[in-house]
């Protein structure tokens, strides 16, 4: 019967984030870098919240965009946090993590033979769902523009059969986002075309020198925003994304919501609520401490003589291998082999990853101590 299953599904790979750590995993005296997620406990008052949810039996559906009590929040949040207005009833979509909005998205707008543009490397997670919808990933090569992701680089790929540019910032794997000047080029760029904006700005709370600044500011008719709690309050696997598009866009999109998910966790919802309102402001003690972990394995990886850009925001560094002789993947096996440290290979992040190695420093300050040192070993004992 395997011959019947569908062949676009056949043809998906595993993440390589997920197969290269699932291959190291359980290796004795491994340190991994390799999982970009939060090593904070999620705050407490959002658990109490949750449990105060569970006692008092808030355990039913809720309305398929989500709570209207936690739209109300998504959208004054991102009113003062990056001055954009949507209507909580008709613009804002409660979802199941930001890989269920990123779905649901790409499933309403795109059709067979339509492009997509990515910036390349990029997050593993757009292509698939782009193929299964019959769509066609284009990528945009960043690796000569200090990954940034500009107007002048886009430009370069559309074609009259673009419908969708993704714009990941602060980005995974790079760290690198957008300036405020950099996004209004690329809203002039697009004003007007029939092309749509997914602006996923999960890390939008992560950004360490600059205030993050959405580009749905410039071009909200087009744009559709895609955020959510995870990197900001630490809160993985409460499964919760928030999505926010004019209403032409959400009423389609919450179509295939609805007939995907029904809703997501109502008990997930509540914690939600105390994170937007409450914990308005609770990425930042996270965010400081993440500056000061960036710092050290920045000057920790330029003094070993890699190659490396530093990131704006987000949690990783992507850095070129040192070695000619063994491709990313080949060079990450290396590592595991002789220091025991295990790092995610570039070619997990698109063809144009090649030749990289992205680690997290979503670590505690001994661990990255104690990588670096063994990236270190690896440096003076085994590259000439």
């Amino acid at each position: 019967m395997e011959h019947l299953i569908n062949t676009k599904v056949k043809n998906i790979e595993i993440s390589g984030i997920r197969k290269f750590s699932n291959m190291v995993a359980g290796k004795e005296g491994m340190v991994s870098l390799t999982i970009g997620q939060p090593d904070f406990p999620t705050p407490s008052h959002i658990k109490e919240a949750a449990k105060t949810s569970i006692d008092e039996n808030y355990t039913s559906y809720t309305h398929n965009a989500g709570e209207l009590e936690l739209r109300k929040a998504a959208s004054q949040f991102v009113h003062k946090k990056y001055n954009l207005s949507y209507d909580p009833s008709t613009e804002v979509l409660v979802t199941v993590g930001a890989s269920e909005a990123i779905d649901v998205t790409f499933r309403t707008i795109l059709e067979q033979g339509v492009e997509v543009i990515l910036p390349g490397p990029v997050y593993p997670g757009y292509e698939p769902i782009i193929r299964l919808c019959g769509a066609i990933p284009v990528y945009a090569d960043i690796r000569h523009t200090s990954f940034r992701f500009t107007a002048d680089v886009i430009q370069k790929y559309i074609t009259e059969k673009t419908r969708c540019i993704v714009l990941p910032y602060p980005s995974n794997p790079t760290g690198v986002s957008l300036t405020k000047e950099e996004l209004m080029e690329i809203a002039a760029l697009i004003k007007g075309k029939d092309i749509f904006i997914l602006a996923d700005e999960i890390y939008s709370e992560l950004l360490y020198d600059q205030d993050h600044v959405s580009i749905a500011e410039f071009l909200r008719e087009q744009t559709i925003v895609i955020n959510g709690l995870s990197k900001s309050h630490s809160m993985t696997g409460w499964r919760i994304g928030l999505l926010f598009a004019p209403a032409y866009l959400s009423q389609q999109i919450i179509k295939v919501h609805q007939y995907n998910v029904t809703c997501a966790s109502s008990i997930s919802q509540r914690a939600a609520i105390e994170a937007l309102t409450v914990g308005i402001n609770d990425a930042e003690p996270m965010r400081d401490d993440y500056r000061l972990r960036r710092k050290y394995v920045y000057d920790r990886l330029t003094s070993i003589g890699l190659d490396v850009v530093m990131p704006d925001g987000a949690f990783y560094f992507f850095i070129k291998v040192p070695t000619t002789k063994l491709n990313s993947f080949d060079f990450c096996l290396d590592l595991v082999d002789k220091v025991n440290l295990a790092v995610v290979p570039g070619s997990a992040f698109s063809a144009l990853g090649e030749g990289y190695f992205r680690i997290s420093f979503a670590y505690s300050m001994e661990t990255l101590a104690e990588a670096c040192n063994r990236l270190e070993e690896y440096m003076k004992r085994y590259i000439k």
